[in-house]
């Protein structure tokens, strides 16, 4: 149950940016144990003064293609799953849409079941019994 905010510079094409969020759902299917259906991803895209970020702090030198990623998680996952995202993410953004690893930086958060609602008011993830009482609801 990830959730994705993807920050970079406008101006990128409609194709970058599908093959930028394509790569990144991919990345979490094959290293963090992500169904393929469970995709919720946000774009937000900066003026040059609205993303502020170090060309050379911990890694670089980055360039104007810098890409900011924030995954939102619910299960913690384990150091080496989060090492192999990191890694299988700069690959496949390397490959498409074309990104230097140095200009992709991505911060895990977790969270805990019951601070996700995906819809309905409901913490689905902490209610076994919440599919009956949305069918019950809809009669």
């Amino acid at each position: 149950m990830p959730f994705v905010r993807i920050s970079l510079r406008k101006g990128k094409s409609p194709d970058f940016l599908a093959a930028l969020t394509d790569n990144i759902q991919r990345a979490l299917v094959e290293t963090f144990d992500v169904p393929e259906n469970d995709r919720f991803q946000a774009i937000h895209q900066h003026d040059e003064n609205e993303l502020i970020f170090d060309r050379s702090y911990l890694a670089g030198p980055r360039s104007d293609d810098f890409v900011y990623i924030s995954i939102t998680i619910g299960r913690p996952r384990t150091v080496e799953m989060k090492s192999a995202l990191y890694r299988r993410l700069a690959d496949l953004l390397g490959q498409s849409p074309g990104l230097r690893p140095e200009d992709v930086m991505i911060v895990i958060s977790t969270s805990a079941p019951e601070d996700w609602s995906f819809g309905n008011g409901i913490a689905q993830m902490t209610d076994p019994d919440w599919r009956l009482r949305t069918t019950e609801g809809n009669q």
